[in-house]
């Protein structure tokens, strides 16, 4: 008896089998799968570099080491993974002239021949690099005035120094407000020949 049902069941398996026309065939290959390139064009971070294939052991200070002419002018360093960072310049053209650099712990190369992830953490941190801008001259007069006055004790520098400090300051403030002024002109329209 069970052996009749079990027959009778396999035909009924069967049965279904004859019944379907044709099996689906999957709409996705997951098995070939490819994650398309991140395509970015020259022109938009022409300021930002690729540096790769340095040891893992190096952090920031080094990379920052390789690049410290570019400090001055403007340097930043966003990490991508242990051995691939970008770097971000002031200017395309400072950048440009960073790809010429040749060093034998690291490599170069534009953001644009970058790896897939290099080029997606540009994207994903767009707003984080921006170009990098050359660090305002300080002065650690007000510091010095605090600290002087807290402890209560007499400053240690010369009238002519302390005349100095002030006039560097001054010469500060006023290129702020000229540089302030000049960009509220061009927004203004000021200063420009009409066409």
């Amino acid at each position: 008896a069970e052996a009749a049902e079990a027959q009778s069941h396999g035909v009924l398996l069967l049965g279904n089998m004859k019944n379907r026309e044709s099996i689906q065939e999957p709409r996705f290959d997951y098995y070939n799968h490819e994650v398309p390139d991140i395509d970015l064009s020259e022109c938009e971070f022409p300021h930002v570099i690729e540096i790769y294939d340095f040891p893992q052991e190096f952090r920031t200070e080094d990379l920052l080491r390789v690049f410290c002419s570019y400090q001055k002018k403007g340097f930043d360093i966003k990490w991508v993974d242990d051995t691939h960072a970008l770097g971000v310049f002031s200017s395309p053209i400072t950048a440009r002239d960073a790809l010429g650099i040749k060093h034998t712990m690291l490599k170069i190369r534009p953001l644009s021949q970058a790896t897939r992830a290099a080029k997606a953490k540009a994207k994903a941190y767009a707003e984080f690099l921006q170009p990098a801008k050359e660090r305002p001259e300080t002065s650690a007069a007000l510091a010095r005035r605090l600290v002087i006055s807290a402890l209560g004790v007499r400053g240690k520098q010369s009238k002519a120094e302390r005349e100095a400090e002030l006039k560097k300051l001054q010469e500060a403030r006023e290129r702020k407000r000229l540089e302030a002024k000049q960009r509220e002109d061009i927004w203004e329209g000021r200063g420009q020949s009409a066409v």
